[in-house]
């Protein structure tokens, strides 16, 4: 195996520390995806794309997602995951500052936020949807940057010239799959998102685009991620985060098929 020639860059976990208390560049990373988020859906209320009855319902909508994401992601993790140790220590489930956070689960707790905010507000909820979906590329780009500054979710070992040593996964070098990650769940997912609500006018079908465009680009990564080792393989040689990005892109077009032909945006009958 060659020797890496990309070093891990020693970065402090913690932006700033006043003795114990600090903000940690994970949790900084989650504060730029909101904050980011929070301007594009005003952009697009003045814009008249997104029709919430006021530009207040707007931080009122971000705070629904952050509770269910936050919340969604630790629960999605206990169940997913690790489900045994924390049934075995269930002090430890409300301790998100010792790591431990899912995709899928967040994304469970954002689509019941969402259903509720949609149901305040009386619109539909595909519409709430799509302007959340939009969004959603921009926390992930972010988040996956935070796991790499913490030397976390590293990649399989690999040979490439940019792999690198991680302080946490031993000697060998290996896969920065959290910048693979970042950039394809990122930018690129965004791109397809946009493109997708530039050329398709029905109510639904962005959040269905994010549902198989992120599933299928997870599944990809998680060939060069290193899997959970709690968990490793799960079904043959594919891990728990690939199943699941299966059955999301699967239960995409399942719901892309079942949108209404009639459902167009800004048509005030679907209000």
């Amino acid at each position: 195996m060659p020797l890496a020639t990309l070093t891990f860059p020693q970065i402090d976990p913690f932006m700033f520390r006043f003795g114990p208390v600090g903000l940690s560049w994970y949790a900084f990373m989650y504060l730029l995806g909101f904050t980011c988020s929070y301007f594009l859906l005003r952009h697009r209320y003045r814009k008249g794309l997104f029709r919430v009855p006021q530009a207040s319902d707007v931080s009122l909508l971000v705070t629904y997602c952050f509770y269910g994401l936050i919340l969604g992601a630790r629960v999605g993790y206990v169940l997913f995951y690790n489900f045994g140790f924390y049934l075995q220590h269930p002090w430890e489930i409300p301790a998100v500052w010792h790591g431990g956070m899912s995709f899928h689960g967040g994304l469970l707790g954002t689509i019941l936020a969402m259903y509720l905010f949609a149901r305040k507000v009386e619109l539909p909820f595909y519409h709430v949807a799509d302007n959340v979906g939009l969004c959603a590329p921009i926390g992930l780009g972010f988040g996956r940057l935070g796991n790499f500054i913490n030397g976390e979710l590293y990649g399989r070992v690999g040979d490439v010239p940019w792999a690198m040593v991680f302080p946490r996964g031993g000697l060998q070098p290996r896969h920065p799959s959290q910048l693979y990650e970042s950039f394809l769940e990122g930018p690129i997912l965004w791109l397809i998102l946009y493109a997708t609500s530039r050329l398709q006018k029905r109510d639904g079908f962005v959040s269905c685009m994010l549902l198989v465009g992120y599933g299928a680009l997870r599944f990809i990564v998680e060939f060069f991620r290193e899997p959970d080792p709690q968990l490793g393989a799960v079904l043959g040689p594919f891990t728990m985060g690939q199943i699941l990005c299966f059955a999301m892109i699967l239960g995409g077009f399942l719901l892309m098929a079942l949108l209404p032909a009639d459902s167009r945006k800004g048509n005030p009958s679907n209000r």
